[in-house]
């Protein structure tokens, strides 16, 4: 294991204990959540799709410690974590966590997923991931934006990204 992931691991691991019961995050921005390290930044920084992935396997019923997921994702890492995970590596965390799902382009009809998005101008902006759930009153967006402490409900999915087109999208199966 590399220095600086070995490092982020026993960082993670001492404040980890806030989660141990796995609620649901939100507002990675705020809390424990955001003092936790992934690459050479807090969490509150660039810790969506670790945090993204740990809500999709709360939802499943197989929640797995985050210092345990932001420790695997780190190897995936963009520009040393400064920009966060490569979008299109989170399958490989939810295959190692035993989640079950779907790689695909669009969101369509997915009950629950994982899609990432350019929050402004693509390629002159930041990328944003976040975990929903489709209910029958709209779509709930979990870590819909750093300094939210809540769940946020859209009521359709151009309310959660915008007219853009989705970077990468994870249907999340329950089995």
């Amino acid at each position: 294991m590399l220095k600086g992931r070995k490092k982020n691991y026993t960082h993670n691991t001492a404040l980890s204990s806030a989660f141990r019961h796995f609620p649901m995050i939100n507002g990675q921005g705020l809390g424990d959540i955001s003092k936790l390290k992934y690459g050479l930044c807090h969490m509150s920084f660039n810790g969506c799709e670790v945090i993204s992935v740990y809500n999709a396997l709360v939802y499943l019923g197989i929640p797995q410690p985050i210092n345990e997921i932001a420790l695997f994702l780190e190897r995936y890492r963009v520009l040393m974590g400064v920009f966060g995970c490569s979008p299109y590596k989170l399958g490989k965390a939810l295959e190692k966590f035993g989640a079950h799902f779907e790689k695909l382009r669009e969101v369509g009809d997915s009950e629950a997923f994982i899609v990432s998005f350019w929050t402004g101008r693509r390629f002159m902006s930041s990328i944003h991931t976040v975990f929903c759930v489709r209910t029958h009153g709209g779509i709930k967006v979990y870590n819909r934006y750093n300094n939210c402490p809540t769940m946020q409900l859209c009521r359709t999915m151009e309310d959660v990204i915008g007219k853009k087109r989705p970077i990468a999208v994870y249907r999340i199966i329950k089995p």
